[in-house]
Formats: C-alpha cells, structure tokens, sequence
C-alpha cells in the first residue's frame, strides 16, 4: 500500500510541475520581428462573364415490368446524348451516371414487387450558350427527362484567380 501512495504522490508532483511550464508558455507567445521588412496587404479583383453553362437532367421511369422500366430510362438517357451530340456538345462534356433501380412492394417485401422505379442522372457542360435553347427544348419532349438545374461558372477559374492576383499586386505597386 506504501509504495501505491509513493507513485501516486510522485505522479501528482509530476502534473503540477507541467502545469506552469504549459501555462507560460500560453501566456506569453513568441513573436517574432523581421528587421527592416514592410508588408503590404491589396485586395485583387476580376470581374468576367460565364463561360460555361452546366445543365442536370434527372432520368425516371416506373411501371411494372423492370426490363420495360430500364429500357424506358435508358432510352431516355439516349436521347440526351443524341440531343448534345446533336448540338455539338463533346463526349468529354457529357456525363451519364448509373441507373438506380428501386422496387415497390405491395405490403410485405418476401411478396413479388408490384413496380419498380427507375432513376439516373444526365449532366451537360454546354460552353456555346445559344445551344441551351435547343437542348431544353429538345430534352424535354419525352415527358420521362425531367430538366434539374441550370448552373453559370466558368471553365477556367483558376485563370480568373491569376487575373485577380495580378490585379491586387498593381494596386500594391501603385501604393
């Protein structure tokens, strides 16, 4: 029992002497000057139009039949591709995800399902705005493609950050 009580004296001597060391070294933080050095902070700025239009299609279709149901979507799904291949668009600024299946039962699951719902995702990168009309228009015809959203950016921003840095650092040369 003596020797229990020794340690544990010992491991309390030991935590309050860390204590003031991590205490000081909190309270007062080094900090450090460079001799003879002016910093000087400028906001950059670069203000441009989007070059790039992203637009997200939603594929469903549900029936009973799930050969039917995928065949419906994946038609579908085609014809978006046909549609921006049509308009000129790239492979690369095509996007198709997966088709997701999700069954439908009536009541209890060990049953058969009564339907089956089909769903995907189609994205386009149209960079030649006056294609967006005919490519809505056109996606929407068979009542299965559902239009999602439609997003402006633009296709290199990292050249629109560089602009605006150099923009800030003539602002800095000009102080």
């Amino acid at each position: 029992m003596r020797k229990a009580s020794v340690r544990l004296s010992l491991f309390a001597l030991a935590a309050c002497l860390a204590l003031p060391f991590t205490l000081r070294a909190q309270q007062a933080p080094e900090i450090k000057f460079i001799a003879d050095t002016l910093v000087i902070q400028a906001d950059g700025t670069y203000q441009t139009d989007p070059d790039l239009a992203t637009v997200v299609f939603d594929i469903s279709a549900q029936d009973k039949d799930l050969k039917q149901t995928c065949d419906q979507a994946s038609i579908s799904m085609q014809k978006i591709i046909n549609l921006a291949e049509k308009n000129g668009l790239k492979k690369e600024d095509v996007s198709s995800g997966v088709l997701t299946v999700r069954p439908y039962y009536e009541g209890d699951r060990k049953k058969k399902a009564k339907s089956f719902y089909v769903h995907g995702e189609i994205t386009l990168r149209v960079r030649d705005f006056a294609k967006l009309g005919p490519i809505l228009e056109g996606s929407v015809e068979d009542g299965i493609t559902d239009f999602r959203s439609l997003t402006y950016s633009l296709s290199d921003e990292e050249a629109a950050k560089q602009k605006a840095v150099r923009n800030g650092d003539r602002r800095d040369v000009s102080r």
